[in-house]
Order: structure tokens, then C-alpha cells, then sequence
């Protein structure tokens, strides 16, 4: 038996993983008052602890606990995950401490979401894919020949933080004009909340209830027409370097299928953002849904 933890820029979800599937899990969104390095260990020993608890497991029978992080992952240490406020968490070695004799493994959350997609979902089958989880931020992972691409020092493969517009928007990471900045739920959230002048916060199942109104304002419309072509932009940049037999796009924005995939592939096929019109890829939305985190972090 394995456990694995989704850990967002908004949420965090931990799950018993068993064969490739979720059998149990809870998940409560992010406060920011529970965000930073201190704040992030706590909450993740906390949930680890609490899920032991209330299934009556014996540690000895924990075969592993992964945990999906957004940031650069090295040697388990989370660099720069600026949704989480975290600029350095060693959480392998401080998970090691507390739940002695068990494996801990920490990993880019896309690389989770993609490799549980290659396993068992979407992208099996396929030699060259790209996986794209887009919530709170942008994450990326690519495969080509089959194997998951990564850098020497770290995972890397920031497709979130590529740049299409130099003079745009600041993101998270200090950089202007980064894809995450455009073409993120979290970003075209902050920009539905400021045209409507929202002071709270909406939920995910309050702004898919805004764009799906169809007497929705032209305001709004243009927001999210011009969301679904910045994030065609983000799109076509990667299939001209990489050109993939398809794109699955996971993270929160499986949610919003009926909003913006047909719009996306329209966008895709007519524009002329794809170089090679005859390596346009087949883009589909993540199988696994919101749980690919959280199983690929058991892999």
C-alpha cells in the first residue's frame, strides 16, 4: 500500500494509491496563512499522520509515500515553488525523520501527473507526448521516445515559466511575460475576480459557473477568448520544438472541457501558430483528472 500527496498551489489531496488507483482520499484547499516552508512540513506530517490514523494502517505495512510538489525538485529538496511561498524545504529528509523505514519520494508534480497519465491514462501508448497540468500555475512534462525527459540537475522542463511576451505580465517568479502568467486557471481567475470587482475569493465551482453563463458579459467573453489563445500560443511553442503525437492537459482545468477545448483545437488548427500543419497533435484532457498528482507521486 502507498500513499501519495498532491500538494497545489491552492489544495492539498492524499491518497491511498493502490495499483494505479485512488481507494481513499481527502482534500481541503490551501490557505495562505498555511503556506511557507514551516507551515508546508507541518500540514504535509499532519495529513500523513491523520490518514494512518483513521485507516488503522501499521507503518510497517507502508510500502511508500510520494508526494507531487509544484518548484524545482533536487535530491527531494523543493526550490522555488512560489505558489507555496517556499524557496527552500529539504521535505525528503525531514519526512524520513518522522516516518522512519519507509520510502519517501519527492517529485515535480507534473512529472507525477504525467507519469501516472503515461502509465495508466491518456498518454499510454504513445512514444512523443507532452503533459500540461494548469491550475494554480503551469507545470510541464515531456516524453520523447518513450522516455521522460529531465535535466541534469534537476527535473527542469519549466514549460510554465517559457516566456511569450517579454514586456507582459509579472508571474509569480519575479520574470515577465511567462506562459503561467496568461495561461493559468489561477490567472484567468484573478482576471475574471478584478472585471467583475470581487472582493472574496471564487472558487473553481464559482468561475466555471461565470464562463458557462451564457448571458455572460462581452468583457468576460473577451477574457476568455483571449485566455484559450494565449494558452493555443503556449501550446503551438511546444509543438514546434517538440512535436508530440498529443498534449493531455491535466490540473484543474479538466473542469473546464466544455469551455475550452473545442475553442483550443479550433484555435490550433486555423491560426498560423503551429509551424508544421501536419504534426498538429491530438489534445485531450488528463484521465486521471485532479488524482494524477497524487498516483504518479507513487511511481
Amino acid at each position: 500500500m502507498k500513499i501519495g500527496i498532491d500538494l497545489g498551489g491552492s489544495h492539498i489531496g492524499v491518497g491511498i494509491i493502490e495499483s494505479g488507483k485512488v481507494v481513499y482520499k481527502v482534500e481541503k484547499d490551501l490557505k495562505e496563512t498555511e503556506k511557507g516552508e514551516e507551515n508546508i512540513l507541518n500540514l504535509v506530517i499532519s495529513e500523513i499522520k491523520s490518514i494512518i490514523t483513521e485507516n488503522n494502517f501499521e507503518k510497517e505495512n507502508i510500502e511508500k509515500i510520494g508526494i507531487a510538489c509544484p518548484g524545482i525538485i533536487e535530491n527531494g529538496t523543493i526550490r522555488k515553488a512560489k505558489n507555496l511561498k517556499i524557496e527552500k524545504l529539504d521535505l525528503k529528509s525531514n519526512l524520513e525523520k518522522k516516518f522512519r523505514n519507509i520510502k519517501i519520494q519527492v517529485r515535480n508534480d507534473a512529472k507525477c501527473a504525467a507519469l501516472a497519465e503515461k502509465e495508466y491514462g491518456t498518454l499510454k501508448g504513445y512514444d512523443n507526448s507532452i503533459m500540461l497540468t494548469i491550475g494554480t500555475g503551469i507545470g510541464g512534462a515531456v516524453f520523447y521516445n518513450g522516455q521522460l525527459l529531465e535535466g541534469k540537475k534537476s527535473e527542469a522542463f519549466e514549460i510554465g515559466h517559457m516566456i511569450i511576451n517579454k514586456n507582459g505580465e509579472k508571474c509569480s517568479c519575479k520574470s515577465k511575460g511567462c506562459f503561467e502568467a496568461y495561461a493559468s486557471i489561477g490567472n484567468l481567475r484573478k482576471r475574471v475576480k478584478k472585471e467583475l470587482k470581487i472582493n472574496n475569493e471564487i472558487t473553481g465551482v464559482e468561475l466555471v459557473k461565470i464562463l458557462r453563463n451564457p448571458e455572460k458579459d462581452e468583457k468576460i467573453n473577451k477574457i476568455l477568448e483571449n485566455y484559450i489563445n494565449d494558452l493555443a500560443i503556449g501550446i503551438a511553442n511546444l509543438n514546434n520544438i517538440f512535436e508530440p503525437e498529443i498534449i493531455s492537459l491535466g490540473g484543474s482545468i479538466v473542469y473546464y472541457k466544455d469551455i475550452i477545448l473545442e475553442k483550443l483545437e479550433d484555435i490550433l488548427k486555423k491560426e498560423e501558430y503551429i509551424f508544421n500543419k501536419n504534426a498538429i497533435p491530438i489534445i485531450v484532457m488528463a484521465k486521471l483528472n485532479n488524482d494524477a498528482g497524487m498516483i504518479g507521486a507513487t511511481i
